[in-house]
């Protein structure tokens, strides 16, 4: 199957508008031409206005209900939060992985030709830490469906500034940026990468005219970021 990429005739679609990444994401999106239309569903509309931009309030517990809603080309997933903000490691199983694994499922039914996903560095179901255990399992979810293509970032700390206070987070970005300063590339995957350059890699990877499944590193990120390849072309 060929995937063309036709400027001003793609349609994103997109959860997760709210977050640190995934704010950063909605930006490029409305600002790239390749995008006629961007849809943004979540709990509550975002306090942002664009021609292109439509914005449709979910109930997760009842994706189904919207199934006929999620409708598009690109889907860009930075759906995610902390088990302290979701309250127990079972709400934010449902954010981390139920809900985007669901969503996921809908997408490649109505026939969505790209998932593209916000993961974690060291993601692995077998891992016996909790988060990267999670991470891991929709991960192995996602490679198992049948989209054109799959893109699957894992970026390690990420820089930027967030709505909710997280102390230890903010501590390791301290941390991290003095040790990054020190040793540069040789942190590899395991270095810091700002969330825009998160963002920037999910939609420079959303135009790859490859399919399959790709993966991408916090390193492989900071170079998308560092590149001077302009989204709007």
């Amino acid at each position: 199957m060929e995937i063309k990429i036709e400027q001003g005739n793609k349609t994103a679609i997109l959860f997760g508008g709210s977050g640190l990444v995934g704010g950063f994401c909605l930006d490029l999106l409305l600002e790239s031409p390749i995008y006629a239309k961007v849809l943004s569903f979540g709990r509550k509309k975002l306090n942002k206005e664009h021609e292109k931009l439509e914005q449709i309030e979910i109930d997760f517990e009842k994706l189904s209900q919207y199934q006929k809603l999620i409708q598009g080309n690109d889907l860009f997933c930075a759906l995610g939060t902390t088990i302290k903000k979701a309250g127990s490691q079972e709400a934010f199983r449902k954010v981390d992985l139920e809900y985007p694994a669901e969503i996921a499922k809908i997408a490649v039914k109505n026939g969505v030709s790209q998932f593209i996903l916000v993961s974690s560095a060291g993601a692995d179901s077998k891992s016996n830490n909790f988060y990267t255990k999670v991470k891991g399992e929709l991960e192995d979810i996602i490679r198992e469906l049948p989209f054109w293509g799959i893109h699957i970032l894992r970026p390690s700390l990420l820089l930027g500034d967030r709505k909710e206070s997280r102390p230890l987070e903010r501590f390791g970005i301290i941390v991290s940026r003095g040790i990054g300063f020190l040793m540069g590339d040789l942190l590899g995957k395991y270095q810091p990468v700002k969330a825009e350059d998160v963002a920037k890699a999910m939609v420079v990877e959303a135009q790859s005219l490859e399919g399959g499944i790709k993966r991408l590193t916090s390193d492989a990120m900071v170079k998308i970021g560092k590149s001077e390849r302009d989204l709007l072309e």
